[in-house]
């Protein structure tokens, strides 16, 4: 019985997880590769500057049909300007440890093995707000700037407590007595001191 396990468990990691990164659809041509076992992707500029860093966009979140065709324009624009554009799915962090974690692995992949500048422009949207702000808030100084699309900054907001507190492996009590350590709103303090410029736009919409 346990090398039936052990068996279905290569076969997961071999032939699955692969497949899955290979599903992933980008509104451009890019390479879609794997984290810690966490879809990523990673678009490059045809001539980036050679012999300097390459600047980069980090978008969140990438869930499951996200980047979508919408952010097409906005990518190419990036592009031609020399900018990368990259991403990883760690799925409804909501912002979680976890989650930070992961984008930490991807951050020093990037800048260690893809010669991308240490420094990453953050892009949030929606919730990536919280999975980016949160990331952010432990690591400014590998933020050159953040700009939000209707961010989400506050976890009793959105997803709410109840909802969150799985993804921290807390119960809702837990998180709500920790919320300030996780919370984007509480933790500004950190990159205003950082002087990181920030920029959103906000509508009535989250779409």
């Amino acid at each position: 019985m346990n090398g039936f396990f052990s068996l279905l468990a290569v076969f997961y990691f071999a032939v699955v997880m692969p497949l899955q990164a290979a599903e992933k659809r980008l509104p451009l041509k890019g390479e879609v590769f794997t984290i810690q076992k966490h879809t990523a992707f990673l678009i490059l500029p045809d001539k980036p500057q050679a012999g300097k860093p390459i600047p980069w966009v980090w978008y969140a979140p990438t869930l499951r049909g996200l980047p979508a065709n919408s952010e097409k324009w906005m990518f190419e624009r990036f592009l031609k300007a020399g900018i990368a554009i990259a991403g990883v799915d760690v799925g409804e962090s909501y912002g979680s440890p976890k989650g930070r974690a992961i984008y930490t692995a991807l951050h020093e992949h990037l800048i260690k093995k893809r010669g991308l500048d240490k420094q990453a422009c953050l892009l949030a949207r929606s919730r990536g707000g919280l999975m980016l702000y949160c990331w952010a808030a432990e690591n400014p100084d590998k933020v050159r700037c953040i700009t939000g699309i209707y961010p989400v900054c506050n976890i009793a907001s959105y997803p709410g407590i109840k909802r969150a507190c799985s993804a921290y492996g807390l119960s809702a009590e837990e998180l709500e007595t920790q919320l300030a350590k996780h919370n984007p709103i509480d933790r500004l303090e950190l990159l205003a001191k950082a002087k990181v410029p920030i920029f959103h736009i906000h509508g009535d919409q989250d779409r």
